[in-house]
């Protein structure tokens, strides 16, 4: 009950740190793996790369005008 009470802080929106975890995780050696599932996280990690390099070229673009 006392989560539903707890207001979210802007450290907690602009937190990066799952992101990162996803990206530096260790292999769990009790999960099945195939090519499907392969190629999802890959795809996965290209997506979040490309929109934080968009993140960062639009803040670089307002910051110079």
């Amino acid at each position: 009950m006392q989560e539903e009470n707890k207001k979210n802080t802007l450290k907690d929106y602009f937190s990066l740190g799952p992101v990162f975890s996803y990206f530096f995780r260790k292999k769990d050696p009790n999960r099945k793996s195939n090519f499907n599932l392969k190629v999802m996280h890959g795809i996965n990690k290209i997506s979040i790369i490309t929109f934080l390099l968009g993140v960062l070229f639009i803040i670089g673009r307002a910051l110079l005008r």
